[in-house]
Order: structure tokens, then sequence, then C-alpha cells
């Protein structure tokens, strides 16, 4: 078992668990290529929670459509779930690339005669149900999870060293042991309760209407690693805090907030290096704890869009939100930074930073579907896998960095690496400026008192 002086939350609905196999998927064509592989073994179930799919995405290898996958794995008799995001009134903008149960798609799904089991499930007016996971074999000793933050979207299926305007870098997370029983007794809690449940068009396939039982026993140990499931969930989306297996009852319908909780205490607790990619970071407790941990000489880099996404501002509270973000510019330990690939033209073109992922020391990680913004530490519905094991955390730093320096740090430790980082960032950033595209990786730094996403 790992040990780590990052503590893990105390308040949440599911315990740390010890004996995880933990293997971190970096970017969408790897990643749904592997799930794809663990659905075409599995033996018993699949079940999916989606955000969104967009109508054009297909998986790696000519597999096809996300139905294509599916409904083969139905065919061979596997119990196939899914459970959508229907947006609301006041999300109803974002339904365009999202599979809400339209007539239209209702239709899709007769004339394909699926045989998959779907919910849809609205989040608390004016949020998401964001949360991205996947679940084989529910039960089973060979059960296992994916959590991450990878949409079904085609700008995430390109190769990284092909990358280039339009295109993203994400990542998923592969779980095999103790912490897979906990995704499970989220997709439970999730399904039972779906908002559209009783709904005339809130369910579709056989059997769908069925309710599921929660989990009973906890799969046997996989790893060495240490893996705790953490959530934002809004008060009153669900009523059933029946325990997950091993666990304590939680009173979910007053909602969950691990996530945000389990930020604060890794990075107050953090000794030297913290690592950060995310679309956001706009919470001002999250600025202030980074702050605290720069005075204390931790070292940060935080990897964002080059061209940021500025539609989440709130005005009354934005200018001494940047105010304070911009001040960590002022830190020499401290890195913003974007990245960027050639693109047809060879010219550079920015790379969508959508991973929401922090590694601390080199030991310790978390990664899932949660923004550090309002909406996501707040009021959406939230999936992060946290978890300590020293190898594969360094093995994880070594994959990201790889890809974004086009350089191997295997051979050093946090703080020369995060050096490299930032050495070879900030010359990329001179290169972007005179116009040269010659760069050594993807990675390139950024004015954080011009950044305003």
């Amino acid at each position: 078992m790992s040990s780590t002086l990052i503590p893990f939350v105390q308040s949440g609905s599911y315990p740390r668990r010890p004996g995880n196999l933990v293997r971190p998927l970096v970017d969408g064509t790897p990643a749904f290529r592997r799930i794809c592989e663990a659905i075409e073994e599995a033996r018993l179930s699949i079940w999916v929670t989606v955000t969104f799919l967009w109508s054009t995405f297909e998986m790696p290898d000519g597999r096809g459509s996300l139905f294509d996958v599916l409904d083969r794995a139905a065919a061979r008799g596997i119990d196939t779930r899914l459970i959508f995001w229907r947006p609301d009134e006041e999300t109803e903008g974002l339904r365009q690339n999202a599979f809400w149960g339209s007539t239209a798609q209702i239709g899709l799904l007769d004339k394909r005669r699926s045989g998959v089991q779907i919910r849809w499930d609205r989040a608390h007016p004016g949020f998401c149900q964001h949360q991205k996971c996947w679940l084989i074999d529910a039960g089973d000793e060979n059960e296992t999870a994916f959590v991450g933050g990878i949409n079904l979207n085609p700008h995430s299926m390109v190769a990284p060293g092909h990358k280039g305007e339009g295109h993203n870098h994400d990542v998923f997370v592969e779980l095999a042991g103790p912490s897979a029983v906990d995704v499970q007794h989220n997709f439970v809690q999730r399904w039972n309760e779906a908002s559209e449940r009783m709904a005339k068009d809130g369910c579709w396939g056989a059997g769908s209407t069925t309710s599921l039982r929660f989990p009973t026993r906890v799969p046997a140990e996989r790893g060495s690693a240490v893996v705790q499931i953490q959530r934002t969930i809004h008060e009153g989306r669900y009523v059933n805090g029946q325990a997950t297996p091993e666990g304590m009852s939680f009173d979910i319908a007053s909602g969950e907030r691990s996530i945000f909780h389990q930020y604060c205490a890794a990075i107050k607790a953090a000794r030297r290096s913290i690592y950060i990619e995310n679309q956001y970071v706009e919470v001002p407790e999250i600025v202030d704890c980074l702050r605290r941990a720069l005075e204390r000489g931790v070292d940060v880099i935080l990897l964002m869009p080059a061209n940021p996404d500025v539609s989440l501002q709130v005005p009354p509270a934005r200018r001494a939100f940047l105010d304070a973000r911009t001040e960590l510019g002022s830190y020499p330990n401290f890195l913003l930074a974007g990245i960027a690939g050639v693109g047809a033209d060879g010219h550079r073109k920015p790379i969508y930073v959508h991973s929401k992922l922090m590694l601390v020391d080199d030991e310790w990680a978390t990664v899932g579907s949660c923004n550090l913004h309002h909406f996501s530490l707040f009021g959406n519905g939230e999936i992060n896998a946290a978890f300590s094991e020293p190898d594969t955390v360094r093995a994880f730093r070594c994959e990201l960095f790889r890809e974004h320096l086009d350089q191997d740090t295997f051979g050093l430790d946090d703080l020369s690496a995060f050096h490299l980082f930032r050495k070879i960032a900030s010359a990329n950033r001179k290169k972007f400026e005179a116009g040269d595209d010659a760069w050594q990786g993807l990675a390139f730094e950024l004015d954080v008192a011009a950044y305003l996403g």
C-alpha cells in the first residue's frame, strides 16, 4: 500500500480504498481504444454516464458510432445501460451536442432497434450532469471502471502528435479493484433516481423502467494504489443515501462537495510541486490555496487552453478575481502554459486543454470530469478519482510531460522536471512571438496578466 502526506477527504459518499490498479489514459484515441477493448471483453454489463454526444463522433479503429459499439455488445446478451443528461430550459443551448431524447433521437433508436437501455437525468436548474464514466461487468470479480473528462466528441479523437487547431487534449483513468464498486454505486444511485424516469419520454429500451440493486460486495485487490471516488452532487438531486459496501451512509439529499474539499486539502498539503491541467480556474478559494502554496515555495504549473473560453464570466466578482489570479504570476515558482500543435498549414495552432487533473509532489493525483469553476465544484453532477501511488503518479507525470515537451523526464524528479518544463515553455513562447514554428514539444508560456479564461 502506498503512503502519502496528501490527505483524502473525510466527508463524502465513498471511503478511501487500498489495493487498486490505476492506469491513466492520455487523450481520446488511446482512451477510447482501451474502453472499446474492455467493452468487447465484457461478460455481464456495460454501464455508461454521458454528458455530450456529437452526432459525428466515432470510436477509433473503424468501430463506428457509440451505438454501433454498444449495440454489438447488447446483441451478445450484455446488459447495456446509459444515463444521458437532459438539459433544462436554462441550459437548452447545449442540446445541440447532447443526446437528450428528442423525437429525432428516439426515432434513431427505434430505427436501429437498439438493444441498449436508457434513462435521462436532468441536473439542478442551470447546471449540468457532467459525469463521464464507464463501468464494465459491474459486480463481477473483473469489474473495471473508467473515470475522466473526455466527451464523445470528434475533436477528442486525434493523435497528440498531429493535433492542431480545433482539437482537444484530455484524460481518463482506468480503475480495477475495490474502488470500482463506488463507480457502480454512483451509477445505481443515479439510475434509480434519474429525474425523468417517470416521464413518458424519460426511459427507452426493454428493461429501462426497472431499478437496479445497490452493490453488496467489494472487488478483490488488484494493485497497490489507494483510491477515493469523489463527487459534486447538488442538494435535492437524490435521496437514497444507502451506504456503499464497507462504507457509511451519506446524506446525499443535502448534496456532496468532496471534489472541492479534496482540491483545497491537497493544495494545502503540497510540499514540493503542483501540476494542474484544467479548462478553468474560476474559484477564489482555489486561487487562494495556490497563492499560499507558492508562498511556501511549492512549484506550480497550470496548463490551460491558450485560447480561453470566457463564457463563464461573473461580472460582479470578475475584476477582483482576475486581480487575485494575476498575482500568481508574480511568483517565480509559478507558470501558466498552453499547448499548440502544428496545423495543416504548417503553423502552430492552439490545442484545447479539456483535461481536469492535478498531480501533487509526484505521489498523489486526481482525474475526472470536474472543472475548477463554480458550476463544477458547487452545482453540476461530477465524478473524480483521487489516487495515491508514487510510481503510478510519477509515470503519469512523465507521460504528460513527454507529450507536452517532447522529452523524457523519467530520470528527473518532480522539481527538476518542472524546471525543464518552465525552460522549454519560455523558449517556445519567444519563438511563438517571433513567428517561429520550430518548437520543442507543444507547451508554451502564457501571459498571466493578459489571460482572461
